[in-house]
């Protein structure tokens, strides 16, 4: 007998299949593009005006466009554009029209110290603007300092004394005497792959070699890089105009034999002597020149194959000799990220950065390799060097962990001397700071900001210890008067309960804490980045829009993802390149559920791209039952096939010497997902770019594979024609949509995807 469902549970059914109502508005206000449109301002770019204590700058806000002076001594400002009476006698000298409030004035000059007037050009006119009379007037252009780029002169191909000119063809180095004009070729062992040449000319023609004249002198130096037998790897573009089309590129891959080769290239043309140098230390080693110049001298590196030791090298340009002076050994690895180096004081002395003590930390050495002292102090990590001052002997440096009760990702600024007894603090404020520094050295701007706070601008001085002075708050109302509410920043723990993890929770604008909210784990692993925002970008990755489906969404970076923490932190997956962000990203999900109540964790999602999507599809099949559904794209689920110097960095090389040939072999074996593949319960959708280089699509089809091979139903999406980067309306409303169909039980197919109609 058939039986007939009441009428109050067929009613029900509609909201039981389809869940709540999403508000795409809400939505579509609170994505990326409409939140930036609102908060149009998120830092102050200064334009410092040469010859004077001042600079300028431009804000613009709900009300319009405002343009400010400002006094870089006592951080006292001025509004120094009347938008009106500009755009009215604009209007009224050209018979064109300028919008008042929305008032764009692109290259405005200072001339001859004078604050009281500006000149400035458009549509190939010239106008002077009296600041405190409010009058516009053209001018003609002679009456007008133009700025125009002035063109430095470079000997890449002649020599300084204009005698010789380095020619390149047939991807050989050919040497012409000015003087006579003979030519003489100089090397016979150039090819494509192998090449002396940026162009593949078949005649000798200049600016063609990839070397260089050394200062003042008659030597050249070439760095080449021979990958002739690195194999390839090949993409099928579909979108062809008549038909699909093919591209091959060069990609060893992690444990190849065949990988890159440095050549370093040295030749005399007074004598007629080239050759190259003897460079070599570590089998398959990598070389990079220093940025250093000097007519006698050159710096190079040379790094193992396993990342795990570098040196520096001097090269005598007088007759090419080659002499080790610093050297670095690190195990497991070097931090690539923030590894560097500065040759400073005419080549007399070495600015070194190394992890000895655990944090990173920048060393002075004399140009024969000896220590002379550590510079940087406390315990901070160095990062990247921003200006020196050879005249004062210091230095200004990004770094990280030296605050105590902020995030340690946090960037902050300090200027120390060479000698490193006087180390300061530039910058102030619990955020994370940019630094832009004055044309004469002296001042900066720092704009300091984080995820739940605007940015405030400062001057600081960079030559006198006195406190910062405030002169900008970028505000936020515009965003606050839509809904917008700040996300939370996140202090918890990792799974060893020990370690402190750092990230930003999104919730809905309209969030009812009384209900429970299906959370979301956006996800990326790092190791050279964990892709955690720490300024202010309310519209980050799109997940305050997710959140606003209804959802929490969360992005915490979890142990070794960053590269700003320290040697322990950032080492922590070594050898466990597949498994190590795991166990962290369920921890801190059962965590917040213990704190925030209104999180539900019976329906628990993940997503991410590039790594993060290798993540995704790591945590549903080593955690099969707690997370749910997950979107992965572009993922490198089988790092055996993805870049070799990743893959063999960060999960570990294995060297082999033959005890009777002496020949070095290199293996290295990465665990993958497919391995795994029969653990899949939850909801998965695979997306990948049709022709990524970066992580070629191979891997996501191998993915597929694996969970066809186990009987798992899952679903794949491939974006035509895209590439590494996906990130597009469409894009992102497939993943909106997986989550919503999934976690929310709201379930439409015959619908616009990106207009939801």
């Amino acid at each position: 007998m058939r039986k007939y469902l009441p009428l109050f549970f067929l009613l029900f059914i509609p909201c039981f299949l389809f869940g709540q109502e999403i508000n795409w508005e809400k939505v579509r206000r609170f994505s990326s593009d409409s939140i930036g449109a609102k908060m149009m301002n998120q830092s102050v770019y200064p334009y410092w005006i040469e010859g004077t204590g001042y600079f300028h700058y431009r804000l613009k806000t709900d009300s319009g466009v405002s343009y400010w002076l400002v006094n870089r001594k006592t951080g006292k400002k001025t509004l120094f554009v009347n938008n009106v009476e500009f755009s009215r006698q604009y209007n009224k000298i050209t018979g064109d029209s300028l919008d008042a409030a929305n008032l764009k004035l692109y290259g405005i000059d200072f001339l001859k110290n004078d604050l009281n007037q500006f000149y400035w050009k458009k549509g190939g006119r010239t106008f002077l603007y009296n600041i405190h009379q409010h009058k516009l007037r053209e001018v003609a252009e002679k009456d007008a300092r133009t700025y125009g780029t002035k063109l430095s002169t470079f000997y890449d191909s002649v020599t300084k004394d204009s005698l010789y000119t380095m020619l390149g063809g047939n991807f050989n180095l050919f040497i012409r005497n000015n003087y006579t004009e003979a030519i003489e070729q100089l090397t016979f062992d150039g090819t494509a792959e192998a090449s002396y040449t940026r162009r593949s000319s078949k005649e000798p023609v200049e600016n063609n070699s990839m070397g260089f004249w050394v200062k003042g002198s008659h030597r050249y130096i070439l760095l080449s890089v021979d990958d002739e037998n690195v194999k390839n790897m090949a993409l099928i573009h579909s979108l062809g105009k008549k038909r699909p089309t093919h591209e091959i590129y060069k990609m060893p891959m992690p444990g190849d034999k065949e990988v890159k080769q440095y050549r370093l290239w040295w030749y005399n043309a007074d004598t007629d002597v080239g050759k190259l140098l003897a460079i070599d230390k570590y089998p398959d080693q990598e070389v990079k020149l220093s940025y250093f110049r000097s007519d006698s001298i050159l710096y190079f590196t040379r790094k193992s194959r396993a990342s795990d030791q570098i040196e520096l090298c001097k090269l005598d340009l007088a007759n090419g000799a080659v002499r080790e002076v610093i050297s670095e050994k690190c195990l497991p690895h070097i931090n690539l990220s923030l590894f560097n180096y500065r040759v400073i004081n005419n080549g007399e002395n070495i600015i070194w950065w190394s992890e000895r003590t655990g944090k990173g930390n920048y060393y002075l050495y004399d140009s024969h390799g000896n220590l002379l002292n550590r510079i940087t102090q406390g315990d901070l990590v160095a990062g990247r060097i921003v200006e020196i001052d050879s005249l004062s002997q210091s230095f200004i440096f990004e770094a990280y962990g030296g605050v105590s009760g902020v995030n340690p990702s946090y960037r902050y600024y300090y200027k120390v001397d060479f000698s490193g007894r006087s180390q300061r603090l530039l910058t102030s404020g619990n955020g994370t700071h940019e630094l832009m520094i004055s044309a004469d050295k002296h001042y900066a701007i720092d704009n300091c900001s984080r995820m739940d706070r605007a940015p405030e601008c400062s001057i600081v001085s960079l030559v006198e210890d006195k406190k910062p002075i405030l002169f900008e708050r970028m505000n936020d109302q515009c965003l606050r008067n839509i809904g917008w509410k700040p996300p939370v920043v996140l202090k918890v723990k990792a799974a060893d309960q020990q370690t402190d993890l750092w990230g930003v929770m999104y919730l809905p604008s309209d969030i009812d804490t009384t209900k429970k909210y299906p959370i979301i784990s956006n996800v990326y692993p790092g190791p050279q980045s964990d892709q955690i925002p720490l300024s202010f970008t309310p519209g980050d990755n799109e997940n305050q829009a997710l959140a606003e489906m209804g959802f929490v969404v969360i992005n915490v970076g979890p142990r070794g993802s960053s590269p700003l923490r320290g040697h322990d932190f950032y080492c922590f997956g070594h050898h466990n390149l597949r498994d190590y962000p795991l166990a962290d990203d369920k921890y801190v999900i059962e965590e917040l559920a213990k704190k925030y109540s209104f999180i539900d964790l019976k329906r628990v999602g993940i997503y991410g791209h590039s790594g993060g999507g290798f993540q995704t599809v790591m945590a549903l099949l080593t955690y099969p039952d707690f997370y749910k559904v997950g979107v992965a794209s572009s993922g490198n689920y089988d790092n055996n096939i993805y870049i070799r110097w990743w893959g063999e960095t960060f999960q570990g090389l294995n060297e082999e010497v033959d005890s009777v040939s002496g020949e070095v072999t290199f293996s290295c074996k990465i665990p993958t997902a497919m391995e795994l593949a029969g653990n899949l319960k939850g909801k998965l959708l695979l997306i990948t770019g049709e022709v990524d280089k970066n992580v070629h699509p191979s891997t996501t089809i191998r993915m597929a594979n694996a969970l066809i091979e186990n009987n798992k139903r899952f679903e794949m999406f491939v974006v035509p024609g895209a590439g590494h980067g996906l990130m597009s309306p469409y894009y992102y409303n497939l993943i909106r949509y997986y989550f919503a169909e999934n976690l929310l039980s709201l379930s439409r197919r015959d619908i616009d995807i990106v207009n939801h109609n």
